[in-house]
């Protein structure tokens, strides 16, 4: 086998929960005079930490709320995640059956979202076993774009030739430092058959 483990992202590669991150989010920082639009959490938000993104979504208020206000909003909009993704179940069938199919390869997911966001979704759709190590927001010493939560993964799951799959420029960036070959998708629908075509060019 060319690779020993798949490192997964989760939010867009895995799962579709970018849009439920975004409700959440848009909820909680109305209160505070901040009207988040798509195209800025695209811009702002997608593959980045909660307090970086915080901060920067802070920026935009009139006057600008400082991450000291926003920074005890974070349980909140955690929690908010939880109950808009088990609502409308991000994790499709198609990536729930293909996680499955992956018996022969360890598999990890490294995710700047935390890790009371991603295991409630990968608890409900049975697959949480099949995953050897989870890296999420935080628990590396550095986060995407920095090689730490990629090389942190590798090293758990005892990997030397890992494939990541990525859909963020934080998390490219992230991976190619570490030194591991990638696949980048745009959508969780493309995860599948892009992974597939990897393992199969060996």
């Amino acid at each position: 086998m060319r690779y020993d483990a798949i490192l997964f992202d989760f939010d867009g590669v895995l799962a579709d929960t970018e849009p439920v991150h975004f409700a959440a989010w848009r909820e909680i920082l109305r209160p505070f005079g901040i009207d988040l639009d798509w195209d800025t959490y695209r811009q702002r938000g997608m593959g980045r930490p909660d307090l970086t993104l915080l901060e920067s979504l802070g920026a935009l208020a009139d006057p600008p709320v400082g991450l000291d206000v926003l920074a005890p909003w974070l349980p909140n909009k955690r929690k908010r995640f939880v109950e808009l993704a088990l609502r409308t179940q991000p994790l499709s069938v198609a990536s729930i059956e293909f996680i499955q199919s992956l018996p022969e390869y360890k598999l990890a997911i490294v995710t700047s979202s935390d890790r009371s966001e991603i295991e409630p979704l990968l608890a409900w759709a049975g697959v949480r076993d099949r995953f050897e190590a989870l890296v999420c927001g935080g628990e590396a010493p550095h986060p995407k774009p920095a090689p730490d939560p990629y090389l942190l993964a590798a090293d758990l799951v005892h990997a030397r030739r890992p494939l990541v799959v990525e859909d963020s420029t934080a998390g490219l960036a992230s991976a190619l430092t570490a030194g591991f070959e990638v696949v980048r998708v745009a959508s969780t629908r493309e995860t599948p058959a892009a992974v597939l075509a990897a393992l199969d060019s060996y």
